[in-house]
């Protein structure tokens, strides 16, 4: 999905999807039919390779699911999730690194990331591995929940058994439905082209270009705005994507609750692309040998992490990435278990509790360098002109100043306002949500960033 040029063609698709799914509601084998072929035509977008691939893979996980509730044999079971685990995995290795395999001067990559595919793909046949799941014996139910075409670019990873089963319940329309879905892609897409896009054209991309064109104020700010751009960015696409499920009725899980709210890291990973840090504790985590042990459960988190930031790339930048959270997971849980064993534990005062806040976004901000940085010499010379305490800032524009305001004060609405505010745009009328979506589209046409931008985590 991209934005601005387009959003038009999506939005299009997406309501030819509507009005098809609920024209044949009351047949469960036609709504099927209506959500695969709309994954497939979403696929076809970016290669019509991947309505061959996709499916035989798909197809492949489908069988292993009948064995798996077949059997009950820890043999032939661990061999069919082996087999499942290991598709997926090629699957996701040969999407990303097929040059390396193929030939070192092929630079060609797959023009859809299947990270979030795979990842939706393997919670089936584990959960149903590890009986925390039922399974279908419907191959057309399993097509249409492991590619439901919301969730395959960006996430949010939902379960396949959760998307099934709801695949299976009859649908129903109402207007508090549909004007949820109105209010979440509205205001995904204001999220994307007003802030993420903003702050990415007028300052990150150019200091973390040329960061020694900058002073070390721009660079610091410019880390400051990357950090906004990414959550805005991120957040906006779970939005539209949430927005495009309920308008076939599915209901997709949040994937982010203010995580520049948190007071230590790993209240960070519990607010923070939610439906991953989930897939890395359930099928990553807890599948780590050795967690009885004392030093397990810290190292374990330690490569947790580490496989956790490889995934967005197999480079030093990432991988230190994922390491510096990693060892600041495998810290707090120390802290934790110590201030368990104290006979009185001390209650945090609210200026602690904010301290810790500002802490932790000072740490976060700090490891977001190395996960934009292109390589490590770049993040050394963000780092290095930070370290200038140069305070020159001529590339700052009042009106970049006024978004990034905007953003920082955007993290600090309360939840309660949010919903307050979903749930009355949800009761209005048909013709305030034209009237809303109508001034959406006005404003981005106006105010929008340069062109068509592709969503960050698209490209993973």
């Amino acid at each position: 999905m991209q934005v601005q040029s387009g959003t038009g063609l999506y939005f299009v698709f997406l309501a030819t999807v509507f009005f098809l799914y609920w024209g044949c509601a009351g047949s469960r084998l036609a709504r099927l039919t209506v959500i695969l072929a709309a994954n497939f035509l979403f696929l076809a977008r970016f290669g019509l390779f991947y309505i061959f691939l996709i499916p035989a893979c798909a197809t492949i996980d489908y069988l292993v699911g009948l064995g798996l509730m077949r059997f009950q044999g820890r043999a032939p079971r661990r061999a069919l999730v082996s087999l499942s685990i290991a598709v997926n995995l090629s699957l996701l290795v040969g999407s990303r690194h097929m040059g390396w395999f193929l030939s070192p001067g092929w630079d060609w990559v797959f023009p859809l990331g299947l990270s979030f595919y795979t990842f939706q793909a393997l919670t089936y046949t584990i959960d149903l591995y590890r009986r925390d799941a039922e399974g279908t014996g419907s191959l057309l139910a399993h097509l249409s929940a492991v590619s439901f075409f919301p969730t395959l670019q960006a996430g949010p990873i939902t379960r396949v058994a959760e998307l099934v089963k709801q695949f299976a319940k009859p649908p129903a329309l109402d207007r508090s439905t549909g004007g949820r879905a109105f209010f979440l892609i509205a205001l995904g897409l204001l999220k994307k082209t007003l802030i993420a896009d903003f702050l990415a054209d007028n300052l990150v991309n150019r200091v973390f270009d040329t960061p020694n064109l900058y002073s070390g104020g721009q660079a610091l700010l410019a880390v400051y705005a990357f950090s906004l751009q990414l959550y805005f960015d991120f957040s906006g696409y779970t939005d539209i994507a949430r927005g495009a499920g309920l308008l076939v009725g599915v209901e997709l899980p949040r994937n982010f609750d203010r995580p520049y709210l948190s007071a230590n890291i790993a209240e960070f990973w519990r607010r923070w692309h939610i439906s991953f840090s989930n897939w890395l504790r359930d099928y990553l985590y807890f599948s780590l040998p050795g967690k009885r042990t004392k030093t397990m459960p810290y190292a374990g988190l330690v490569i947790t992490m580490l496989l956790g930031g490889l995934w967005h790339g197999v480079t030093w930048t990432f991988a230190i990435w994922g390491l510096l959270h990693g060892g600041a997971l495998a810290l707090d849980r120390w802290r934790q278990v110590r201030l368990r064993r104290r006979p009185t534990r001390p209650q945090p005062s609210r200026i602690g509790r904010y301290l810790a806040i500002f802490a932790t976004y000072q740490f976060v901000c700090f490891t977001w360098i190395f996960f934009r940085a292109g390589s490590l010499a770049e993040a050394g010379q963000i780092l290095q002109r930070i370290g200038s305490l140069t305070v020159g800032l001529e590339a700052v524009s009042p009106l970049l100043l006024a978004v990034l305001a905007l953003a920082a004060a955007a993290l600090f609405v309360p939840k309660e306002w949010y919903a307050r505010a979903m749930d009355r745009f949800a009761a209005s009328p048909f013709y305030v949500h034209a009237a809303a979506l109508l001034l959406v589209a006005a404003a981005i046409q106006l105010l929008g960033g340069r062109g068509s931008v592709a969503f960050v985590y698209s490209r993973f």
